[in-house]
């Protein structure tokens, strides 16, 4: 049964009022993982071939960008339950960092060249830190505010 026009169903914001003045971090996170995921398997896909690292090199700087985009917006929350957050993010980082430590090994290990080590090693590095931050947001965005965490 399709609701009429006027009575359309409520949005995620529509339903908690509070997630309507969040940033969208959820959403700047993944583009951010996107690009950074697009650029390594271009590289990925040249790997044996010489292909130039200029699409990778603009991919990674924007999704740099975004990353950077995100993390200050995110900075900016004030009302935000902020201990869940990085309880949540810790744990996720320790866990990316060894995701990503084991495929910078494998890199290594295959004797990567070095531009192209140093590019992959980049995108690594945004993605062990993209993905914690996308989780512990999601996580604490509708975990209750207390006067302790605001």
């Amino acid at each position: 049964m399709t609701p009429a026009p006027e009575q359309a169903l409520p949005g995620p914001d529509d339903i908690d009022k509070r997630q309507a003045d969040l940033p969208p971090v959820a959403r700047l996170a993944t583009v951010t993982l996107a690009l950074a995921i697009i650029g390594g398997i271009y590289m990925a896909a040249g790997y044996d071939h010489s292909t130039s690292l200029v699409p990778p090199v603009v991919l990674a700087s924007v999704a740099a960008a975004v990353l950077l985009v995100n993390v200050v917006l995110l900075a900016r929350i004030k009302e935000f339950d902020w201990a869940t957050f990085f309880r949540v993010f810790g744990w996720a980082l320790i866990a990316y960092v060894v995701i990503a430590g084991i495929l910078e090994f494998v890199f290594v290990y295959d004797h990567t060249p070095a531009k192209e080590l140093a590019l992959f090693t980049v995108m690594l590095v945004m993605f062990a830190v993209d993905v914690p931050l996308l989780l512990a947001f999601s996580v604490a965005r509708y975990q209750p505010v207390t006067a302790a965490t605001a």
